[in-house]
């Protein structure tokens, strides 16, 4: 044939490379256009941007996306002819619905030029440099809806957790192209209860190896590395997080400077918290807040943001939240399970489809009017979901809801009556040397193939349970269901012998002895709602202050929320510990000016008491509709 001819003459066997100076791939069976573009900011800085355009589109919404994790990457879910399965699962439903796509490489990131700072401030006391996430954002939708004439001028930005805090970032003084929202599992408040800090608790098996592959070179091409294959031996070896991080060489990264200098609640974590920011402005853009129950990474920021905007939006038209049955990325998968727990079909994809999807057309097509609940939650136990005006809900279906106190009490048990003892408490003794496991040893961490970091919320706590320096108290099975809906907070009644010290509080789902349906579920200890406070922070997060030994005092603790049904013939469970190692970092229970760098002998055995009497009634309180 004529083609086999051009071939034969074409080639030269005097050549000394078989690849072409220049190679165009066929895409012309391919569903959608690809466009790469490096996008001017106000600086004259360029960012990486990936550009999906399904073929055949006009008059159509733009989806954005800016993200830390390699926009390449992020747009090649599987080398495909076809958009939705090249796009992430989190747009499984604008692929289908035909909008075009767009991913970037934040600044200093990957393809992009410029220099990287995580979790970059807004322009002023913390960042100098005149540009930030709102304005690269700015100056981006500025150029999309200019430049990319299939587009309707109207632009979405999504993501979660990084590119969570990057989609709330662009609604601080937002591009009029900007008509909606999506913030996934959204990084708020670092310190406060989300990736880096929990109320004081250095979360370093998270943090450590995050700051160390994302800032040690633009292209992550340095990876954190570990010397042992349960992280719990290679946290104690090293005795501190500053120890740690110095044993990889992280003394030039400018985050963990930032981490080691800060490790109170100051003003450099203050001025930079989601939450405070969006209080300070005008809210323009309808947002949809997803947040998952079992989130092991941003299980904070959802609920708080909620709680900071709805006062802003009165009539509910801009504001709504999800929270879903989900850790920290279900929501943008698939979701029929978390661990051992079982949910009613994908409720991840039902999200999308029903409620996302839905939220998008009606802000960026002119859709109808929306059937979006202000507040959607997902209720476990009871595996279903309910529609409420406000979180916590006060009234729903008929029933009203309220807060109710669940006391400690005598004998390990747990009830609604306060005790009448006048001198009562539990004691156990704390030991640095050989602290709680967060999860079941081995710790495997995150990175790691086999890892299943995203299910240790939902882990079985009886490995923690028959520990002698952990307390426990339960009630009696359960006569009738008990639905609970709002966040927990623990008033802990407690003494150290100690001058410092860390508080764990567990609320649990203990599942009956024998389950039919599900043998491998009989008296499964299932974590409803747990987290840690540093005792020196109780009267004041921006101050740590000793703590007087052998005084009682009181620790107001605010739990993750809660969406359950506690069902006949299962207990409530209340655990309390003083460590959850290694994921945080040990206290060691002497005073000291900053625990990242505590030296060996200030780590000491301490005696913890929980009261339980007439004037320091210890209880959990809880929110139940009934």
């Amino acid at each position: 044939s004529n083609a086999m001819k051009k071939l034969r003459d074409d080639f030269s066997e005097d050549s000394d490379s078989d690849i072409p100076e220049k190679f165009t791939p066929k895409t012309d069976l391919f569903d959608y256009t690809r466009r790469e573009e490096m996008i001017p900011m106000r600086d004259g800085v360029k960012l990486n941007t990936i550009i999906l355009i399904p073929k055949g589109v006009q008059n159509t919404p733009i989806v954005l996306t800016r993200t830390p994790y390699h926009a390449e990457r992020r747009t090649l879910r599987f080398n495909s002819s076809s958009l939705s399965m090249v796009v992430p699962q989190m747009n499984d439903t604008t692929s289908a619905a035909r909008y075009i796509i767009v991913y970037q490489d934040v600044r200093g990131k990957y393809g992009s030029e410029g220099g990287y700072m995580m979790n970059k401030p807004l322009t002023g006391p913390l960042n100098t440099t005149g540009t930030d996430h709102s304005t690269d954002t700015y100056d981006t939708i500025d150029w999309l809806v200019k430049n990319i004439p299939e587009s309707n001028g109207r632009v979405a930005a999504i993501g979660g957790s990084y590119e969570g805090y990057t989609t709330l970032m662009c609604t601080i003084n937002p591009h009029p192209a900007l008509k909606a929202v999506v913030p996934f599992a959204s990084m708020v408040d670092g310190w406060m209860g989300d990736d880096w800090f929990h109320m004081g608790a250095f979360r370093q098996e998270a943090s450590l190896p995050y700051a160390y592959n994302q800032e040690a070179t633009r292209k992550n091409e340095i990876k954190w590395w570990s010397g042992s294959y349960d992280t719990y031996d290679a946290y104690l070896r090293a005795g501190n997080a500053g120890a740690m991080a110095a044993s990889r060489g992280m003394e030039s990264i400018g985050f963990w400077k930032k981490l080691a200098a800060h490790p109170s609640y100051d003003s450099f974590w203050q001025q930079q918290a989601m939450d405070k920011m969006l209080a300070q402005h005008p809210l323009t853009v309808p947002m949809l807040i997803v947040g998952g129950l079992f989130d092991q990474e941003d299980i904070y920021g959802s609920p708080k943001l909620y709680k900071v905007l709805a006062p802003k939006d009165p009539e509910g038209k801009l504001v709504h939240f999800v929270l879903g049955p989900w850790n920290h990325g279900q929501g943008r998968r698939d979701a029929r399970s978390l661990g051992p727990l079982q949910f009613e079909g994908d409720t991840g994809g039902w999200f999308r489809r029903n409620v996302m999807q839905p939220f998008l057309d009606h802000y960026l097509k002119d859709a109808p009017k929306l059937d979006i609940p202000r507040v959607l939650s997902y209720e476990t136990g009871a595996n279903a979901w309910h529609r409420y005006d406000d979180w916590p809900p006060e009234r729903t279906e008929g029933q009203e809801a309220h807060y109710c106190d669940l006391y400690v009490q005598e004998d390990g048990k747990l009830g609604f009556e306060m005790p009448a003892a006048k001198q009562a408490f539990d004691e156990y003794v704390s030991d640095p040397a050989k602290p709680v496991p967060y999860r079941q040893r081995p710790t495997i961490p995150s990175y790691a193939a086999e890892s299943t970091w995203g299910e240790w919320l939902v882990d079985d706590q009886r490995h923690t349970a028959s520990r002698t320096d952990v307390l426990v108290w339960a009630t009696e099975p359960l006569k009738e269901p008990l639905r609970v809906a709002g966040q927990p907070v623990a008033r802990l009644f407690a003494s150290t012998s100690g001058s410092d010290a860390d508080w764990v509080v567990k609320i649990i789902d203990v599942w009956p002895d024998e389950v039919p349906e599900n043998p491998k579920l009989g008296g499964y200890q299932q974590m409803l709602s747990a987290d840690i406070f540093r005792g020196r922070y109780r009267e004041d997060f921006a101050v740590a202050k000793p703590l007087v030994p052998d005084k009682v005092l009181e620790y107001r603790i605010p739990l993750p929320q809660v969406s359950h049904t506690f069902l006949p013939g299962h207990r409530i469970m209340v655990q309390v510990q003083s460590s959850w190692f290694p994921l945080y970092d040990r206290n060691p229970q002497t005073f000291v000016p900053n625990i990242m760098f505590a030296p060996p002998e200030s780590y000491r055995k301490a005696t913890q008491r929980v009261w339980r009497t007439a004037e320091y009634p210890t209880a959990i309180e809880i929110h139940i509709i009934s």
